[in-house]
């Protein structure tokens, strides 16, 4: 198991596929880049109503985290309506996704993963929680507004700063590992 926190002067821009905006890249597997990668997460401004870059072979999740609604519409057949913060979405990259903006000008924090390697598991705690992780190949934990603190038997307790990325890789319920905080995004991949 291996503890790594990235703080916001370490994150990226970089534009949208489709050059419609620019996303905060917090982390992407090594080696990769946007045509070609395992898992990727960010953040994104919408400002404006619009189509979504297209991502086949991918899963979305994507996280309200400042602004007060988007809708998603997938393929004009289904709807995602995210109104109320950390609601979030998950849904193939594949889709045409338009997005709209009921009420103004929004930023997402957005997971997105190879379909046929990975499953994925997104929570968000609005309150203050103690959450016990669970076996992964990845862990990653943003808190957007408070420190938090990470708990294990082996690093006893770790400070993580609001709007710090942690990861912790090849994580097992053996380590017994909290996270505590409010405001929080876990995203955990696990191996197909």
């Amino acid at each position: 198991m291996q503890f790594t926190i990235t703080s916001p002067d370490k994150f990226r821009a970089i534009p949208w596929k489709n050059g419609k905006g620019q996303t905060i890249e917090l982390a992407i597997n090594e080696g990769a880049n946007l045509e070609n990668f395992d898992w990727r997460l960010s953040m994104a401004d919408v400002v404006e109503d619009g189509v979504f870059s297209d991502f086949s072979g991918y899963l979305r999740n994507l996280v309200l985290i400042k602004g007060k609604a988007i809708t998603l519409i997938h393929d004009q057949k289904t709807t995602d309506t995210l109104d109320r913060y950390l609601d979030f979405a998950t849904f193939d990259g594949g889709c045409k996704t338009q997005g709209v903006l009921p009420e103004g000008p929004i930023t997402d924090f957005n997971i997105i993963t190879k379909h046929d390697k990975y499953d994925v598991t997104v929570t968000t705690y609005q309150h203050d929680a103690t959450v016990e992780l669970s076996d992964g190949a990845y862990i990653w934990a943003y808190s957007l507004a408070h420190d938090a603190k990470i708990v294990s038997e082996q690093h006893q307790e770790i400070s993580l700063p609001a709007n710090h990325l942690l990861q912790i890789s090849n994580h097992n319920t053996e380590n017994k590992t909290s996270i505590l905080g409010s405001e929080l995004i876990i995203v955990t991949l696990r191996l197909k």
